[in-house]
C-alpha cells in the first residue's frame, strides 16, 4: 500500500499549488486524501475537545482527527510552491 500512497502523492508533487491552479491541485489533493482515508479532515468540522471525564472513544476520536489534520496540513504545505 505504501507504493500506492507514494504514486498518488506524486500527483501533488507534479502539480504544486502555485496560485493559479487551485482547482486542479485541490482535485488531486482530494484523490490522495480519499485513498489515504483522510478526506474527512477537509470535509468535517473538528470534534469538540473532550473534557477530562469524557468517554475514551470521544477522546480517541478527537486525537485521531487532530493527528490526521496535522498530516493533511503538512501534505498541503509540502505541495505548494515556496512563493505561497
Amino acid at each position: 500500500m505504501a507504493n500506492n500512497n507514494l504514486s498518488l502523492q506524486s500527483l501533488l508533487e507534479k502539480e504544486k499549488l502555485n496560485g493559479i491552479n487551485f482547482l486542479d491541485w485541490f482535485r488531486n489533493l482530494r484523490i490522495v486524501l480519499k485513498q489515504e482515508r483522510n478526506e474527512y479532515v477537509i470535509e468535517e468540522p473538528v470534534p469538540d475537545e473532550s473534557a477530562g471525564n469524557a468517554y475514551r472513544a470521544d477522546k480517541d476520536t478527537f486525537k485521531k482527527h487532530m493527528d490526521d489534520m496535522l498530516d493533511v496540513g503538512c501534505l498541503m504545505l509540502a505541495t505548494m510552491t515556496h512563493k505561497l
